[in-house]
């Protein structure tokens, strides 16, 4: 643990996920423009949990959420907790090779989302009783109109959306780490597993 914390501390470790939380924002933003119901907001933080593991991608997620909350939304910082499940979740995927193929990184992105889904639904019902302004809210809507309880709308419009989002997310990550150039990805331990 000692070496992974040491590792975040670098310089080039620091910088990516600097550039990276203005990469979740910028989705965060184009989001907002068109309401999608899906979010936009996760690539850099896969990113970072591919290139600088689990510990990097989760404070990724947990610093973009923050900043979000105080310049855009306070909703953002309620689902901080959810932010770091995906960096630290990418970050154990690359690192037990996930993220070889561009199916493997679609697996991924379903494994995120599942793991995103336990703690992004209560937070959602309890918080904000099932609806926080997104485009997916009409799902949680519908699906609460047409008999289902809030807790099982909830649970699969998260889900739903986000095995979108995810996935498009994590194939995203994955084309742009097989484009990087060698001198811009050599240091990153992670990225040895992610890379065939």
């Amino acid at each position: 643990m000692a070496s992974s914390t040491t590792r975040l501390f670098e310089t080039r470790v620091l910088s990516l996920i600097a550039v990276a939380i203005v990469i979740n924002i910028v989705g965060n933003q184009i989001n907002d423009l068109v309401r999608l119901p899906i979010f936009l907001d996760s690539i850099g933080t896969v990113l970072v949990g591919v290139l600088a593991g689990p510990l990097a991608g989760g404070v990724t997620g947990l610093l973009t959420n923050l900043i979000l909350g105080l310049i855009v939304s306070p909703v953002a910082a309620a689902f901080a907790p959810v932010a770091i499940v995906i960096g630290v979740v990418a970050g154990l995927m690359a690192r037990a090779g996930w993220f070889r193929t561009w199916w493997q990184a679609a697996v991924t992105g379903v494994v995120i989302a599942a793991a995103l889904t336990l703690v992004a639904v209560p937070i959602r019902i309890y918080m904000f009783g099932g609806v926080t302004g997104s485009g997916a809210d009409f799902i949680v809507g519908y699906l609460s109109s047409v008999g289902q309880t809030l807790f099982s709308s909830v649970a699969l419009t998260v889900f739903g959306t986000n095995v979108a989002d995810k996935v498009i997310t994590a194939l995203i990550v994955w084309a742009l780490v097989r484009q990087l150039p060698e001198r811009l990805t050599s240091g990153y331990g992670h990225l040895q597993h992610s890379r065939a």
